[in-house]
């Protein structure tokens, strides 16, 4: 009896290629805040990203994919077999810390859009429990949060997953209502919301006072870079698709100018029911709320084109709202609970068991309940240190979306500058070469320079321009800063400690068998 073959495996074909790059990349709520910080000036940086970022990166993301396909270890396999354990062991360290400064955003923003579901409108600046301010509220209920997740996640998460599936989905439409909608207001009154007079000043110059100086909108770049995650997806499609040394880079290359182009209309079309001064510029819009607050713009704009009054356009726009806040809670509250255990079991299993303290390693019925509960502990201590630091609402929501933004994309670094030496083994023959975009090491060492850079540029100013605003914000630096470097400070250590004990180890067994 014959074995059966690979060759039967249905693999992906150009278009759906090109439509799972899209879904794994493209998220929508980038545009509604590209358009809060930058307005249409926003749109040439994110050309600039795909170009300088996407581009090249998701190209390195398939050559370490398709060369290290046999591995069960991801990212941490790519980088150790390329640079060595320890770098592999911090920069997924990195990685794993990224989510950690995630959950740490969402537990205390996620509030927004349940307001919004609610109310069909962003309240939380005025809640208050305990006599405390509504920033502290938000960090009291983060921890409440954090803590229940935590807890009905080491039970078992089938059936919320399912739930939440909604969510994701409905946001998916929410990048139909938004084109749409932006064409239909134009249609309606015959005008953009937000005017271009002079084209050349409102697609490089920003209408928010925040977003004015060198410095600030070139801290923007990491807005840009973000919305390009999520390429590490990529490294286990070269093997599903079908002739993948022709199919996957011309699917590549058409979803980085379908995503690019998807970007740039969703922030015109942003422009086009939104009038940034009237909408955006009142100290109650925030990061947090931003998409919140412009949607609920969309549905008021429409009801006012159709000619209904101004009590039904308000209605209409509160139920935008609404549905908006009931997706985003839904798809964030499923993503919350996959979150909460996913990178981190990742990081279990891929470095050795050996190097975790005490019971810590361990995995009950598959998930790592004892490292869920250290981490809920550590993500609980830094909400409650930014919660109670002293910001308002505004700055507050600031300083966690860019804390996630610089701790997110620090990974994006690790792997780039990992590329050379990856590179430099491929040429030798000490790694498989399946499938090769970059031939020469040249090549490759330019590449990895213009992403590691460009990468490094951003988080550079993203942490900087606080300071530059005003040295009474050395607070907020140090929080950006402060996270990354205590994960990397903390991996590093962990190694060190594992790489003695196995050192030692290993010369007492030499003694033993001299």
């Amino acid at each position: 009896m014959s074995q059966p073959s690979n060759n039967n495996v249905k693999k992906l074909t150009l278009v759906p290629l090109i439509l799972m790059i899209f879904t794994s990349v493209f998220g929508f709520g980038n545009m509604p805040r590209a358009f809060y910080l930058m307005g249409y000036a926003a749109i040439p940086w994110y050309v600039l990203s795909a170009v300088l970022f996407f581009i090249p990166y998701a190209f390195m993301m398939a050559e370490y994919g398709s060369a290290f396909k046999k591995e069960s270890g991801g990212m941490y396999s790519w980088m150790e077999k390329s640079v060595g354990a320890k770098y592999a062991f911090i920069g997924t360290f990195m990685w794993y810390a990224s989510y950690v400064i995630w959950m740490v955003s969402v537990s205390s923003s996620l509030w927004i859009p349940l307001s919004n579901a609610i109310f069909g409108t962003d309240v939380t600046g005025s809640w208050s429990l305990l006599g405390l301010t509504s920033v502290q509220t938000l960090g009291i209920l983060g921890v409440i949060w954090i803590a229940v997740v935590t807890f009905v996640a080491t039970k078992g998460v089938d059936k919320i997953s399912k739930i939440t599936s909604i969510g994701g989905t409905a946001v998916a439409l929410l990048n139909i209502v938004l084109l749409v909608g932006g064409i239909l207001v134009v249609v309606l009154t015959g005008e953009l919301a937000e005017p271009i007079s002079n084209a050349a000043q409102a697609f490089t110059i920003s209408p928010s006072p925040d977003y004015q100086g060198f410095v600030p909108v070139l801290s923007f770049l990491t807005f840009a870079v973000f919305a390009f995650g999520g390429l590490e997806v990529l490294g286990g499609l070269v093997d599903q698709t079908e002739n993948a040394e022709k199919t996957f880079p011309k699917g590549l290359a058409i979803s980085a100018v379908v995503i690019s182009v998807g970007y740039a209309i969703g922030i015109f079309a942003c422009g086009m029911f939104t009038n940034w001064s009237e909408v955006l510029s009142g100290e109650n819009v925030n990061m947090a709320n931003a998409t919140y607050v412009l949607m609920a713009n969309l549905g008021y704009k429409v009801g006012i084109g159709f000619g209904l009054s101004e009590s039904i356009a308000l209605t209409m726009g509160a139920w935008t709202a609404r549905f908006v806040g009931f997706s985003m809670f839904l798809a964030l509250t499923g993503a919350f609970f996959t979150l909460t255990y996913s990178p981190l079991k990742t990081l279990i299993q891929g470095a050795p068991k050996e190097l975790w303290p005490g019971k810590l390693g361990d995995l009950k019925n598959g998930m790592p309940v004892n490292a869920m509960k250290v981490q809920a502990i550590i993500v609980i201590c830094i909400i409650l240190l930014v919660s109670f630091g002293g910001s308002n609402a505004k700055q507050f929501f600031t300083i966690l979306t860019l804390m996630t933004n610089v701790a997110m994309t620090i990974t994006y670094m690790f792997l780039s500058a990992a590329f050379p030496a990856f590179k430099k083994k491929q040429l030798k023959g000490e790694i498989p070469k399946e499938y090769v975009v970059f031939k020469t090491q040249a090549s490759a060492t330019i590449s990895a320079i213009i992403v590691t850079g460009i990468v490094g540029f951003a988080n550079v100013f993203t942490i900087i321009e606080p300071l530059m605003d005003s040295p009474a914000r050395v607070s907020d630096t140090l929080t950006m800063v402060g996270g990354p470097l205590l994960f990397a400070l903390a991996g590093f250590v962990l190694f060190t400690v594992y790489e003695k004990k196995h050192s030692l180890k290993e010369s007492k067994n030499e003694k033993v068998v001299g």
